[in-house]
């Protein structure tokens, strides 16, 4: 087969300018036409494609439903392979099982961040499966008192800083070294507002995610010569089963449509997008920032 051609060569010299093409011309007017029109596409969604995570590995805890679960939904559709993390083996499991139903990669690993040895064993599997980390999300969290500190014990104390505040700087402490080998990462913390201004009620728990906030900019002044970003994001009310007690007040549910500047409460998918900044290229130049997500619940007097 001979074909003709006018093509310009002034970026690719191994093509004439004119001339009559032969079978064997095809890798090199191959190569040509791939760099020309791949590197336009690179140049027209240069920006869109600072969010793209492929390549990238996260674990995402408490990943099974709520906040946790549209964050790790939104690594694996940015192109990120996505450990699936949570207490229960089972609602992991189903969770990863709806991911690859839908051509994305997903593996569901259960760990329950309150006990050490699981914490590791969770690095560990992820490792031996795909070779490293590059993300990692903190947001397994327990609340399990609503009422004054008055009636808060040791025992609940010591509950809710083991997995609000001690797991995520032991997990990150376990991921650190492969974000290093890897030439970085980005640990996002789900802390909360109740860590900014605390409300009535919520007292330990705002303790808990206040301690949280201030050991994400620990882990950024450490880190960052390392490559590794942290970043906190501190949501306001969301509609998930964690808050449910909450959201189901309806006095409380009357102060949030009258006083919030946004006049209602926030759905899950809603946080994913701050995450998937904050964990890709996008937001590169961020660490150590303490990003609210709250419908303008700090505005409020």
């Amino acid at each position: 087969m001979i074909f003709c051609l006018n093509i310009p060569t002034s970026r690719h010299p191994d093509i004439p300018t004119s001339r009559k093409f032969k079978d064997s011309d095809y890798p090199v007017i191959l190569a040509f036409f791939r760099y020309h029109c791949c590197s336009k596409i690179r140049e027209m969604n240069r920006v869109k494609n600072q969010f793209d995570l492929t390549g990238k590995v996260a674990i995402v805890t408490g990943a099974s439903k709520g906040i946790g679960e549209s964050i790790a939904r939104g690594f694996a559709e940015a192109g990120a392979k996505v450990v699936v993390s949570s207490r229960k083996q089972d609602a992991v499991n189903a969770v990863a099982k709806l991911y690859k139903k839908d051509g994305l990669e997903a593996t569901g690993i259960a760990c329950h961040v309150g006990k050490e040895d699981q914490l590791k064993e969770l690095v560990d599997k992820t490792i031996d499966m795909y070779g490293g980390v590059d993300i990692l999300v903190n947001n397994a969290a327990t609340n399990p008192t609503y009422g004054p500190i008055t009636e808060s014990d040791g025992v609940v104390f010591d509950k809710v800083m083991n997995v609000n505040v001690k797991a995520c700087m032991l997990l990150a402490n376990l991921c650190f070294s492969s974000m290093s080998e890897r030439g970085g990462g980005s640990v996002i913390n789900i802390a909360s507002v109740e860590g900014l201004k605390p409300s009535m009620g919520l007292g330990v728990y705002s303790i808990s995610k206040a301690a949280v906030i201030m050991l994400t900019q620990s882990q950024a002044k450490e880190w960052g010569a390392a490559g590794i970003r942290s970043n906190a994001i501190c949501p306001g009310l969301i509609q998930t089963k964690f808050s449910s007690a909450l959201w189901k007040n309806e006095a409380l549910m009357k102060q949030v449509k009258h006083h919030l500047p946004m006049g209602r409460i926030a759905q899950p998918d809603e946080m994913a997008g701050m995450a998937l900044f904050l964990a890709s290229d996008a937001g590169s130049y961020c660490t150590g920032g303490i990003y609210t997500n709250d419908g303008g619940f700090m505005l409020m007097g």
